[in-house]
This record gives C-alpha cells, structure tokens and sequence, in this order.
C-alpha cells in the first residue's frame, strides 16, 4: 500500500502529476488545483491512495490527510468510483461536502460531471454522520491582517485572472505575512507581490 510520496516532481499537466522517488516516476492522479500548485523540478509531498484492479493500478495524490479521507469516503459510495471522487473533490472542498451533506443538499454534486440524481443522493445519504462539520474559512482580509478593501480586491482580481480561488487566496495570506504593513495598503503592490508568489510556472501551466 502507497499512502505517500516524496520526491521530485517532474511533471505536472491537467489532473496528472509525475512524482521521482528513488529514481522512479510515480503518476499520480490529483485534482487540477493541486497539479497546479507543483512546480517542476521542485521536491513535493503528497498523500496517497493506491486503487488496484484486475487490469490497473491507480495512485491519487491529494495535499493533505483530509482530502484523502473524504476521497476514500466517496470512493466507497456504490456507485462512485475513484475517477468521479477525484471529480467531486476537483469542484467542491472538503468543507463544501461536509456543509452539503449537513444539509441535505445533494444539488452541488449533481453539478459535478458524471454524478446523476441518484449518485448525488445516495452520496449525501452514505457519508451522513461520517463528516466532521463544515469549518468555513475566515473572510480573507481577517485571515492576511490586510485591510479588507485591499485584500479583497486583489483576491477579485486574481480570480478574474483565471486563479483557482483557493490557491490566490492562500497565496495573498502567504504576501502579507512575510511584507511590511506599508506594502499591504495597496491593491497595485499586493496584486504584483502575489503574482510573483505564485509563479510564472503555475501561470505558465494554465
């Protein structure tokens, strides 16, 4: 059993990663937010679930232990398979489920490619009780200790840019931590400051 992998990354398009460890290629099967946050070249760590079959093996990478659990939740939903898991976790977070399924609600995974009705039902009644309750993040100028209107702003534009929304604001939180509070008071300074952070590779990639 795979439950991890660290090495070098040496590719990482769409929802693949290639992962080196002790001079072998791992492909692994992530999510396209993930993938995008691999840069190649660099070492990453990864949480793993290896799905064997008769006629394959199948290693999906995710970024961390919570992602894993829920992917091996709805992996074990009748009906669901590691390819639509990996679908649902590519459109919803681990907090967007668990509120999901805390409510009843089953139209966000209708919304997911390849999960109908009656898997998007059966998916909220399977995991009912097996989720911790949604921990919604904190408003993102309250996370950065950036003024709201500034931190805010630059997030809107990043995400109008084409960043996954979760990636820029992770990326915004990283710029102001480790800036002066001078340079956090502009929309123009925060906004070139992220986008260095997060890399013309990843921009690259998109």
């Amino acid at each position: 059993m795979i439950s991890s992998l660290r090495g070098t990354v040496l590719s990482a398009v769409g929802g693949t990663a290639v992962v080196e460890v002790g001079g072998v290629g791992f492909s692994v099967q992530c999510t396209p937010d993930h993938v995008l946050t691999l840069r190649t070249g660099e070492e990453a760590f990864l949480h793993t679930s290896l799905i064997v079959r008769e006629d394959a093996l199948q290693l999906f990478g995710f970024a961390d232990r919570e992602q894993l659990e829920v992917f091996e939740l709805l992996n074990g939903v009748s009906g669901v398979g590691p390819k639509s898991a990996i679908g649902v976790l590519s459109v919803l977070s681990p907090d967007d489920i668990a509120a999901a399924v805390a409510a009843d609600d089953d139209a966000p995974f209708r919304k997911v490619s390849g999960i109908g009705p009656k898997t998007a039902k059966l998916i909220v009644v399977s995991l009912t009780g097996k989720l911790a309750a949604a921990r919604r993040p904190a408003p993102v100028a309250k996370r950065t200790g950036a003024p709201s209107s500034v931190a805010d702003s630059v997030l809107v534009a990043l995400v109008g840019l084409g960043w996954p929304e979760r990636i820029a604001s992770d990326a915004v939180a990283e710029v102001v931590a480790d800036t002066a509070e001078s340079e956090r008071d502009s929309v123009q300074t925060l906004l070139r400051l992220t986008l260095a952070r997060l890399g013309p590779a990843q921009q690259a990639a998109r």
